[in-house]
């Protein structure tokens, strides 16, 4: 009865996230009216209604499915990883795709038109998830659980540093890259929706399938393969998923940190470790985290606005300190 309570007040808060998101903060005055008749099949009749069609709406839907992804792929990290502390940002996986993209639309635009900007993504997050997964190898033991984090953060601040030279040596995309850098969605459209879309709409029921081989692996590797479980086809295929998942953020958004960090840990104090239901709820508490993210970031420079992954930086920073701290004690 109490996870029934649970789910029904998260579903609610999400409601709330949204329709603030949709009519907080705003050029024109949004009645929630207005909001409400934008979302209904038919024509727009006034400029309150393009704008909410035009502009909020899709830029909620891309927060909602940017916040639900990174979550589950943070989610997942610590699962495979047995480590408490591993998410897409802290292990370098957004760093390396932000690089891959980065050099990219700086010195080969042109192949941006040949692939999706995701699969470069991908491409490079996946690389840095190699040279990380190398440096940390056997992490299900403490010792290799501290050198898988600190190989991560060092490989981040690697890539970001080459991105920075990215930004000196090609100054006509200097501008857009950086913004991009930080982690905003003002931008976002309905293109963004359809490109996130069937990322999400594909791979997370497929991670979602494999909740119960996730349950068995989080009690460890050796029991998981007595009861059955392909560790090897496991860990690739999950690892492809998120390597997706977050490649289809980063290049929507950039490289948003922290709520794959720090979401998981919130689902898990919330409604528990089996990762039936622990997966599902991450992903809407993510998709409500950024929502909320998006909100402050437009009220904290109102009439302007700063990108959420500002904000997200701002909370997850303290959060990740107070989570390592507390994993040490």
């Amino acid at each position: 009865m109490i996870y029934t309570y649970r789910w029904v007040l998260s579903l609610l808060l999400l409601v709330v996230a949204f329709w603030l998101s949709l009519v907080s903060f705003a050029a024109v005055p949004i009645p929630f009216q207005a909001a409400f008749d934008a979302l209904l099949p038919g024509k727009v009749h006034s400029i309150a209604e393009a704008l909410v069609f035009n502009l909020r709406l899709p830029r909620a839907l891309v927060a909602m499915l940017l916040g639900a992804s990174l979550a589950l792929a943070g989610a997942l990290l610590q699962v495979l990883t047995h480590n408490p502390l591993a998410s897409p940002a802290v292990l370098g996986i957004n760093s390396g795709a932000a690089l891959a993209i980065a050099l990219t639309s700086a010195f080969s635009p042109m192949a941006l038109q040949g692939y999706p900007l995701s699969v470069i993504a991908a491409a490079g997050g996946g690389l840095s998830w190699l040279c990380v997964s190398a440096a940390g190898r056997g992490s299900h033991q403490q010792q290799d659980r501290q050198r898988l984090i600190l190989a991560g953060i060092a490989l981040s601040a690697f890539c970001m540093a080459l991105t920075r030279v990215t930004l000196l040596l090609a100054e006509d995309h200097a501008f857009g890259i950086l913004y991009w850098l930080a982690g905003g969605i003002s931008h976002a459209r309905w293109q963004q929706v359809w490109q996130l879309l069937p990322f999400v709409g594909l791979l997370a029921p497929l991670v979602l399938l494999q909740a119960r081989s996730l349950n068995l692996l989080g009690i460890g590797d050796d029991a998981a393969h007595a009861l059955g479980v392909n560790l090897r086809r496991l860990r690739i295929g999950l690892s492809f998923a998120l390597l997706l998942l977050v490649g289809a953020c980063v290049s929507v958004a950039g490289p948003l940190g922290f709520i794959g960090l720090l979401v998981p840990h919130v689902a898990r104090a919330w409604i528990g470790h089996d990762l039936r239901i622990m997966l599902p709820m991450s992903m809407l508490l993510g998709a409500m985290f950024l929502l909320v993210a998006d909100i402050a970031a437009r009220g904290l420079a109102w009439p302007g606005e700063i990108p959420a992954g500002v904000v997200l930086g701002l909370v997850g920073a303290p959060c990740f300190v107070w989570l390592a701290r507390r994993q040490r004690s």
